[in-house]
């Protein structure tokens, strides 16, 4: 009797722990089964086979592939200058599973997680690759429940702004988006020049500067030449971003 009501306060708890999700990402689903399915894995349905779960590997295929597209396309429009080669390079570092990690940690995955008795004694719960599935899982659990516009609602919540914060910006090539926007609008030469090195050669930062026709439009600092010629691209480039939407 005190084992079942231990499973009923269990259940009821874990029930409010998904209401109380989906009012922090202010989702409702319409199909409930569909949330909890996501946060299901596989050890929690191979201990409860006489209750009808499912586990959340199927959802964590489509989420997969609902990712990598939301993610494309905003990337797709968001570096208009960017190759191909470089925004599947972008792409990769946000949907790799470190970063849908992070993602997972930020909104408390790890809680509303349905395991095995066994997999919650070996420290599941918090095992990486267990909660990067889980992230893919709800993505399309959310895909099927609400459609692709909210998945991007979501994501533009939750995901994009870490990319426009710069979060990724150590695989992006900022050189030549640069070269390419210069090349693009016909506007003349881009020169760097190292202005300073500062500190012993053991913990030396150099100073970067990147001109246009000669004119100073940014300057970074790094432990390498090529890090500070990288960040003075990336400041040029948020110039003239700047400069381009005041004047539209």
């Amino acid at each position: 009797m005190r084992k079942n009501g231990r499973d009923f306060l269990s259940k009821s708890s874990k029930d409010q722990l998904f209401k109380q999700f989906q009012a922090q990402i202010a989702i409702q689903f319409s199909n409930e089964k569909l949330l909890k399915q996501a946060f299901t894995h596989s050890s929690y349905v191979n201990e409860h086979r006489r209750k009808p779960f499912e586990d959340n590997e199927r959802l964590e295929f489509l989420g997969d592939a609902v990712l990598e597209l939301t993610v494309s396309q905003f990337l797709y429009k968001k570096y208009a200058t960017m190759s191909e080669g470089e925004l599947t390079k972008l792409r990769a570092a946000i949907v790799c599973e470190p970063s849908l990690v992070a993602f997972a940690n930020e909104l408390s995955f790890g809680q509303l997680i349905l395991l095995g008795k066994g997999e919650e004694m070996t420290g599941g719960r918090e095992r990486p690759a267990l909660l990067a599935d889980v992230f893919e899982a709800f993505i399309g659990a959310l895909y099927l429940d609400k459609g692709i516009e909210t998945v991007i609602e979501f994501l533009e919540q939750n995901v994009y702004p870490k990319i426009n914060a710069g979060a990724f910006s150590h695989v992006m090539d900022f050189k030549s988006q640069l070269q390419e926007l210069v090349q693009r609008d016909g506007m003349g030469t881009l020169e760097y020049q190292i202005l300073q090195e500062i500190g012993p050669a053991h913990n030396r930062e150099f100073v970067s500067q990147v001109a246009l026709n000669g004119k100073e439009l940014g300057i970074g600092t790094g432990r390498s030449k090529k890090e500070a010629e990288q960040h003075a691209a990336q400041m040029a480039l948020q110039k003239l971003k700047t400069k381009d939407h005041n004047n539209s």
